[in-house]
């Protein structure tokens, strides 16, 4: 009896420890992670947006006060063949009708019917003033409860592993649910802007942390792109003091955020007074957005009719010299798709073997017995002391595209993009033209051999 009392006495130990373990990290979470009074419509409007509207929903709100939801307007399937055109009209129409509304009572007429006593609710003061205002401030949201979810589960494949990251860094864990607000964990993203990857680093800002060039991009790497992720997030940190002020920088930029702080002195300040040509409805419902992910996500997690994707049982190796794909592939046994996919930061001219992968680029490759022996028995023909040149093209009198790609066995979306040609591929005399790939022999008295490198290139 006095063992099981024992035994019993120190499981009650460890589970008390536990609790305290846990309601100390959350305690933690939520100091790292406030939740201001003034942001919470922010924050319940969000998790709305996330959990209960989906794609084909747009809500109808006021874009300074969130909590102020007019409609839901039913939208048409996106991929119903003239979607987008219905949905505008829809949209629009739905617009008009609340504007009307505001309008009559922003001129004073009293309320009658059920709908325009709803909207005058809305409103605590009902002053003309109000009405006439938020006439000008009706937004549209479309839903995305449907995206988030996938997001969720496409982030089973990383999340362990990115919030690993985070915590070498010494950061909070939570930032692993960013991407969700970013590109709902999806590593293919890429916006109008020309964001790319989970991050959604834009070129200009992915350089300073990551290699972006011709062969390598890891904005497209869930892994290499978190630790980038994890640096600039660090130093905004570092800059402003709090993970409010340096979520929202990591939308609005650093430098901003340091303007906005020394003139409004904290976040709430910000988030309810500072107002500029850049800091709109974005950057100001940044971080709400971000605590919306997070409760969502949790709860997403939690489901057990959610199965989320596994990670990948992945082996990596860096290699000590140039090597081509296809005899990386060949030796190991991978398919092309397989490489691509467990190696997303390797682009086109190194999956074609224009290129070789550069010495030092940690390739990753499927976790097996055949993989762990052969990693030990490389063939030394493999490796290559230098990169592939590229070669240059001086444009003549008469040329086209279309006539150069055709002289060097090239296609033409391959020469535009080497070349970050418009859509209309222009091109001038005496322009100078990079030819991806190797060229053939009689070929090369027209072009020029460039010597390239990369960081993983030694000098």
């Amino acid at each position: 009896m006095r063992i099981l009392a024992k035994k019993q006495y120190r499981l009650c130990w460890i589970m008390t420890l536990l609790v305290v373990l846990a309601t100390g990290g959350l305690a933690q979470g939520r100091e790292r992670f406030p939740l201001y009074p003034d942001i919470k419509p922010n924050v319940r409007f969000w998790e709305k947006i996330y959990s209960r509207y989906t794609t084909r929903q747009g809500v109808l709100h006021d874009k300074h006060r969130l909590n102020i939801i007019y409609t839901v307007v039913d939208l048409v399937d996106w991929s119903t063949p003239g979607s987008s055109r219905i949905n505008r009209e829809l949209i629009k129409l739905a617009r008009r009708h609340y504007k009307k509304i505001l309008a009559q009572l922003g001129a004073g007429k009293k309320p009658a019917t059920r709908e325009e006593k709803r909207v005058a609710a809305m409103f605590p003061t009902r002053s003309r003033l109000a009405f006439r205002r938020a006439r000008d401030d009706i937004r549209l949201q479309i839903g995305q409860k449907d995206r988030f979810r996938q997001g969720v589960i496409r982030s089973g494949a990383y999340m362990h592993a990115i919030k690993k990251i985070f915590i070498s860094y010494g950061l909070p864990a939570e930032l692993a649910y960013l991407p969700h607000v970013e590109s709902s964990y999806n590593p293919k993203a890429y916006s109008k802007a020309g964001a790319a990857g989970i991050w959604q680093f834009t070129r200009a800002t992915g350089r300073q942390y990551m290699t972006i060039n011709r062969i390598i991009d890891e904005r497209n790497d869930p892994l290499l792109s978190t630790r980038a992720a994890a640096r600039f997030l660090k130093s905004n940190y570092e800059q402003l003091g709090s993970w409010p002020l340096a979520l929202t920088a990591y939308n609005y930029g650093q430098a901003g955020m340091e303007r906005a702080l020394r003139e409004r002195k904290n976040y709430e300040n910000i988030f309810n007074n500072h107002r500029t040509r850049l800091f709109r409805f974005a950057s100001r419902n940044f971080y709400s957005e971000f605590l919306a992910a997070v409760y969502t996500a949790r709860k997403l997690e939690k489901n057990p009719a959610i199965i989320l994707d596994r990670p990948a049982a992945t082996l990596t190796i860096r290699l000590r010299g140039y090597v081509s794909v296809s005899d990386i592939r060949s030796h190991f046994k991978v398919s092309a798709i397989d490489f691509s996919r467990l190696n997303p930061a390797l682009r086109g001219p190194a999956l074609a073997d224009e290129k070789y992968i550069p010495k030092g680029f940690p390739v990753r490759l499927p976790a097996n017995r055949r993989t762990r022996r052969l990693v030990t028995n490389i063939p030394s023909r493999f490796y290559h002391s230098r990169q592939i040149r590229d070669h240059e093209y001086i444009v003549r009198r008469g040329d086209t595209v279309g006539a150069i790609a055709r002289r060097y066995r090239i296609t033409v979306v391959k020469l535009v993009r080497a070349n970050n040609l418009s859509r209309k591929a222009v091109i001038r005399i005496d322009q100078k033209l990079k030819i991806p790939g190797r060229i053939p022999v009689k070929r090369r008295e027209h072009i020029t051999l460039l010597r390239t490198r990369s960081k993983f290139q030694p000098d």
